[in-house]
């Protein structure tokens, strides 16, 4: 199994250079409608776009879990279950993608961002930065991030045996793991939604946070600097105003 997520994590990292080099192509150009009044093929390349995303940016990070998990399945007889898991688990995201698509359309009809899907606000900027910055010091993002470093105690916590427990599983992970992310998968809208660099800074910040030695101390230091930053987006909103 791990090499089916490797292979998923790299045609998906593929897929968004592909994007970010060939705006011009019809396919990219659905996915920056230049107004709120979509398509329906824009909506459904948009949602396509935001899935491919969070595949690449949550997939690698969540490597050691589906590696043990995969483990103890083939020592309970049942290999073939990481495959439902990791399902589950992709299955929180594509929810994520959904909610992620309805704030793309709400924020691009407030003229908030671009097509490019970039912020044109100082407001915003300084309102995502700030939630973000914020959140990383809640007890709920530790919680969740205590659950993401840790594989062994997250299985034998909430192990489920079969098909359906796997999937169970999978959901309760991507969960966790949506629970420690939510807030920095907003900063997408800061740098830019087909800004390649800006995602794959912030897929390694969530890489470091749940594998690094140590990671759990990224979060309150990364807080403090996304505070800052959203401190010195209002004061250039103020003095503008």
């Amino acid at each position: 199994m791990r090499a089916g997520v490797l292979a998923i994590a790299i045609v998906t990292w593929a897929v968004l250079g592909w994007m970010a080099f060939d705006m011009g192509h019809p396919l990219v150009q659905l996915t920056m409608p230049g107004a709120p009044a979509w398509s329906g093929p824009n909506v459904l390349a948009i949602g396509a776009m935001w899935a491919v995303m969070m595949a690449a940016m949550m997939l690698p990070a969540a490597l050691p879990m589906v590696q043990t998990f995969s483990r103890l399945s083939l020592r309970s007889g049942e290999p073939a279950r990481a495959g439902g898991f990791v399902g589950g688990y992709l299955l929180v995201w594509l929810g994520f993608s959904v909610a992620a698509v309805a704030m793309q359309w709400a924020l691009q009809a407030l003229d908030w961002v671009d097509p490019m899907i970039v912020s044109t606000s100082a407001a915003l900027n300084a309102l995502l930065l700030a939630i973000a910055g914020i959140y990383q010091f809640s007890p709920l993002k530790k919680a969740c991030l205590a659950r993401c470093r840790s594989p062994a105690g997250f299985l034998l916590g909430e192990w489920r045996p079969g098909a359906r427990g796997a999937l169970v599983m999978g959901l309760k992970h991507g969960l966790s793991c949506l629970g420690c992310c939510w807030a920095l998968m907003g900063l997408l809208f800061v740098g830019g939604v087909m800004n390649l660099a800006w995602i794959a800074a912030l897929a390694i910040v969530v890489a470091l946070e749940k594998l690094a030695p140590g990671g759990e101390r990224l979060a309150p230091a990364l807080g403090g600097a996304l505070l800052v930053a959203g401190a010195w987006n209002l004061s250039r909103l103020l003095a503008a105003g």
